[in-house]
Order: C-alpha cells, then sequence, then structure tokens
C-alpha cells in the first residue's frame, strides 16, 4: 500500500538535503518531483496541482529555525497537507435508531457483500450492537448465499426472501424483521452493476427513499484508482451518500483513490478494507494514513490493535511469568494465535517505522505460523510447559509429527530461548509485553 508513492516522495525531499535555507527554487524543484509522484500514484490531476500550490505557498511563508533543516519541514508541511487532502479527521460513525440503518452501495465487484459482514462484525465486537443483515440483491443468487454464510461466520441473523425480485419490498420487510428480533442495526446489501447504469440508479435511489438510513456507504475497491473517484462522483452524484470505504487497501494499490476522493467527491472516507479477514476493517484516520505514506509508521493503530486482542489481567500474568523465567511454549502459542487476530502480517509491520520500506520487496505469508504452531502442537503437555525436556530423540519425534524437519524444529527452539530472553528485558514496557512474544516469521528480515 502506497509503497511507490511513499519511494517517490521520499526522493523528492532529498532534492532540500543538504540545503540551508528554503528558497523559491529548490522548492519548486522539489515540488515538480513530489506533483510527478502524486501523477503516478494515479491522483487527480487537479487534485495534484492544488495540492502541491497550497505546498510550496506554506513552505515560502514559513522561517526555518536553526535546528529544523529545510528537508524536515517540508516533509512535515507535506504530512499535516495530506492529512488536510484526506479530510482531517476521522469521520463520525453514529448510527442511532431502532434500528440504525445502513445502506451500502457500489458497483458489482467491490466489495460490499463481505464489507456488510465485517461492518456488521465491527459494530458487534467494538460498539456493543446487535445487527442483521439483509439481502436486496436480487439479481446474483449467489450473493444471498455469500451474504448468509457471512451472516453465520459473525454470528449475526440474515433476512432474505429467495424468490422475491422487489428490493425495495425486501428491504422494508428486513427493518419489520430486525424490530421483531430487536436487533438495533440493520445493513442493508444492494445490487451492483459491472458498470454505472440507470436502471441500478433508479433502483437503489428507490431503496433509499424507502427505508431512510442513516448511513449511505459508498463501497469502492481502491485498485481501480482514478476509475474509483469517477464512479463515486456519479454515485453521490444520484445518492449523496454520507461516506465511502475503501475495499482492498492492502492490495497493488497506488494510492490515488484515497488522495482523491475526498476532494472531488467531498465526502469522507469512513472506513478501508485492509485484508481479506472479516476483522480487517479499520476507522480511516487521515493523519495516521498521511503518516504511512511518508514512511513513518502507525504505532498508534498498531497499539489499538494490540489492545484489543490482548486482555490486561493476561498481560500482567504474563509478565509475571517471564520475570519468573516461566514463559513457555503454551504461553508463546497463546501468543501466535492473539498476533494472528490483529490481521494481516505484512500490514502489522508497515505500521512499524522504518519496517515498511524494507520489507517491499519481502514476501510475508499470512500462513508463516502455521508451521511454528504444527510443531508446538506436537509436543506433550509436559513439554510444552518444560522446555528443557526436549533433548534430541522428543525432537526428532515432535519432527516427525509435525511433518517438519529436526532442523526447523532445532531453530524453533532456538529462537524461543531468545524470544523469553528478549521478552525478560521488555517487561517494563506495556507496547513490550503485548507485543514482545512475536516470533521472527519465516522469510522476514532481522531488523537492525
Amino acid at each position: 500500500m502506497f509503497e511507490n508513492l511513499s519511494e517517490r516522495l521520499e526522493r523528492s525531499f532529498k532534492i532540500l538535503k543538504g540545503e540551508g535555507r528554503i528558497t523559491e527554487i529548490n522548492v519548486a524543484e522539489t515540488l515538480k518531483d513530489v506533483r510527478r509522484a502524486l501523477l503516478e500514484a494515479d491522483v487527480n490531476y487537479k487534485v495534484a496541482k492544488t495540492f502541491t500550490d497550497q505546498v510550496k505557498e506554506k513552505a515560502l511563508g514559513q522561517n526555518v529555525l536553526t535546528a529544523v533543516k529545510p528537508g524536515q519541514l517540508m516533509v512535515k508541511i507535506v504530512h499535516d497537507e495530506l492529512a488536510r487532502l484526506m479530510g482531517g479527521e476521522a469521520a463520525p460513525f453514529d448510527v442511532k435508531g431502532a434500528p440504525g440503518i445502513v445502506l451500502m452501495a457500489g458497483l458489482q465487484g467491490s466489495g460490499k457483500t463481505t464489507m456488510s459482514g465485517k461492518l456488521a462484525l465491527w459494530q458487534k465486537t467494538k460498539k456493543g450492537r446487535r445487527p442483521m443483515l439483509a439481502a436486496c440483491d436480487v439479481y446474483r443468487p449467489a450473493a444471498i448465499e455469500q451474504l448468509r454464510v457471512l451472516g453465520e461466520q459473525v454470528g449475526v441473523p440474515v433476512y432474505s426472501e429467495p424468490g422475491n425480485t422487489d428490493p425495495v419490498a425486501i428491504a422494508r420487510a428486513a427493518i419489520r424483521e430486525a424490530r421483531a428480533k430487536a436487533c438495533d442495526l440493520l445493513i442493508v446489501d444492494t445490487a451492483g452493476r459491472l458498470a454505472v447504469d440507470e436502471q441500478m440508479m433508479q433502483e437503489i435511489a428507490a431503496i433509499k427513499e424507502a427505508v431512510t438510513p442513516n448511513e449511505t456507504l459508498f463501497v469502492v475497491d481502491a485498485m481501480t484508482g482514478q476509475d474509483a473517484v469517477n464512479t463515486a462522483k456519479e454515485f453521490n452524484d444520484r445518492l449523496d451518500f454520507d461516506g465511502v470505504v475503501l475495499t482492498k487497501l492492502d492490495g497493488d494499490t497506488r494510492g490515488g483513490a484515497a488522495l482523491s476522493i475526498r476532494t472531488v467527491v467531498d465526502k469522507p472516507i469512513k472506513f478501508v478494507g485492509t485484508g481479506e479477514k472479516l476483522e480487517a476493517l479499520d476507522v480511516f484516520h487521515p493523519d495516521r494514513m498521511a503518516d504511512r505514506i511518508l514512511g513513518m509508521g502507525d504505532i498508534v493503530s498498531l497499539v489499538e490493535r494490540a489492545q484489543e486482542q490482548f486482555d490486561e489481567e493476561e498481560a500482567r500474568k504474563l509478565q509475571r511469568k517471564i520475570q519468573k523465567n516461566q514463559f513457555d511454549f503454551e504461553d508463546f502459542l497463546h501468543q501466535i494465535r492473539q498476533i494472528k487476530k490483529m490481521g494481516n502480517l505484512k500490514d502489522l509491520a508497515s505500521m512499524i517505522p522504518g519496517v515498511g520500506k524494507a520489507l517491499k520487496d519481502v514476501d510475508i505469508d499470512d500462513n508463516a505460523f502455521k508451521g511454528i504452531e504444527a510443531i508446538i502442537l506436537s509436543m506433550t503437555p509436559k513439554e510444552r510447559h518444560h522446555p528443557e525436556l526436549l533433548n534430541q530423540s522428543r525432537r526428532r519425534r515432535i519432527a516427525k509429527g509435525s511433518g517438519t524437519s529436526i532442523d526447523e524444529v532445532n531453530r524453533l527452539v532456538k529462537q524461543f530461548d531468545q524470544t523469553r530472553k528478549m521478552m525478560k528485558m521488555v517487561t517494563g514496557s506495556k507496547m513490550g509485553r503485548m507485543m514482545g512474544a512475536m516470533p521472527k516469521m519465516p522469510g522476514m528480515p532481522r531488523m537492525k
């Protein structure tokens, strides 16, 4: 995500490196490169030009302090303008009512149905709501079944009427069903097309008029770049939606949609999808995204994700075990599983300042922990609690039972010993207690 843009911006700022002060000449040279980087990232041309003009105006009006280098000042100005460009601050999402209603709109293939399930899970687990999903895509039979499966996975009811071809009637009936089942949130999944057409627009407008949603969200694939912005504009002209949901932001996206959509459509990005897992939904924070684009990481989001998975009392118990050198493979396995729940591994690593760039060409498989889990699960309970028992004969048996090699078992035991020592040193830090147990992932370079 944004890797190419981040690299290009970093190169642009090097133009000011070694300069004693900001001048119109070196600013113009830097911003010419910045504008080119934004255009290559598929940012709308007018947006890119306005952005660089505003950065130039602010940069030339600054007096550079002795302690601040021109390059550093330019990075700060660009950061602040990027955050402003994407909305400045996280947009509110407060759905009230009995039930509150969210209408999902977008083209076919944008990820509407999956995003409906993600949003239901997010509202259920983070906000304590009782959601219901409504299947109003009457043209694609697989959509109803997909929503039903998603509902089972996230543990929320799904209202559908197979055979009924009137989405407006289905949506109205879903509201009555939600009230009958005491659900305080109804998420309405609608039909899409491969391209914008009049029939689809009339249908989604009729559904909106019938259910009067609290929030109408436009779901768009971030990988489609400027096409996403153009489609959003067409939908907004007809629907006047409340916010945008960007999907596939973890993919090979250049970032143009995220950087352009707020200015062109004048509607905030409210959520972003960052992976295939149903938990991979984040509130969009413009300032944090600006941090990541400029290679500063996103420690705040990383800590928030960790806090969602790690219980405070559990962390204290773990700290006591570490201090007494009683941390064992059972604890190690539990920590791995907690980390896996936090999301895509490469996305997590990219939130650490400096790591994202180092991992640019490294493929971190989300299944990287499977071999480690297999090895630990092939140990007896006694061996897990007492790693010192793992002699060579036991290790051979574990390798055979886990389908791995003796070298892999030996490597894990060695890494476990190193991790246990490292964790003892970082137990004074809350973040250390939560994250210190992260094992080294296969293929991931050691960070100095």
